[in-house]
């Protein structure tokens, strides 16, 4: 789909983990205790951090064979581990977890602007929502799409698609906002720019600026950039 040059933003989508909040103590925290019932020597939060990313099953699966590349594992020992996890995770999800710094304060002067927000993670909703509500941001969104809201997940376009569509925009006037590869690769599938912060988690990998899009310092840097575009759409 072909951009208008300056076209208004209306609506800003956002990843969660890595991009809103540090999730990684609290995940670094749920497998290792995973790891540690499966009798399995636990990992560094470092090294676990560059397992997330596509999903809460491929983060198992990677820290079951602490391999990045890993794509399946025995699925009794999966369903096994799955299982430790979800139970550790449901009692302890946001405890450890924190707010990205301006965070707030980005939020805050996105919503002065009248625009509509929403998350698409690829964070199952039963975790999603809990944590959104305990780190005292839900109200600022209006829509949010977890790793098993549609069919597909990041990177792949379609959670995206879906939560325009709920919120009655469209590829012109939308950015998303995310920290990894997956996030820019269905921003680009999704024909919509991308701006990408550079503290979160990218699978060990360096940030590359988007080709439509900009790599950003924090949340208040998102809303300036959003404020700049709309004033040259007034321009047109």
């Amino acid at each position: 789909m072909k951009r208008t040059t300056h076209a208004t933003i209306t609506t800003v989508l956002f990843d969660l983990d890595g991009t809103l909040v540090d999730s990684m103590p609290d995940l670094a925290y749920c497998s290792n205790q995973s790891l540690s019932e499966l009798g399995r020597p636990m990992l560094s939060e470092e090294r676990l951090s560059t397992f997330v990313g596509k999903g809460l099953e491929r983060l198992i699966i990677r820290f079951l064979a602490d391999d990045i590349e890993a794509t399946s594992a025995d699925p009794a020992l999966f369903q096994q581990a799955k299982a430790i996890f979800k139970r550790h995770y449901h009692a302890s999800n946001g405890d450890r977890s924190v707010l990205y710094p301006q965070v707030r304060e980005g939020l805050d002067r996105l919503k002065a602007m009248g625009l509509s927000l929403g998350i698409v993670t690829n964070k199952p909703m039963e975790f999603t929502t809990p944590l959104v509500e305990k780190k005292g941001i839900l109200p600022y969104f209006d829509v949010l799409v977890g790793g098993d809201t549609c069919e597909h997940k990041k990177p792949h376009p379609q959670p995206l698609l879906y939560a325009m569509e709920q919120l009655q925009s469209d590829s012109h006037h939308t950015v998303f906002v995310g920290d990894s590869l997956n996030d820019s690769a269905a921003a680009a599938a999704a024909a919509i720019p991308c701006l990408m912060l550079p503290y979160g988690y990218n699978e060990g990998q360096a940030i590359t600026p988007p080709v439509h899009g900009a790599v950003v310092d924090d949340l208040v840097a998102v809303a300036q950039w959003v404020e700049r575009q709309n004033a040259l759409s007034e321009t047109n």
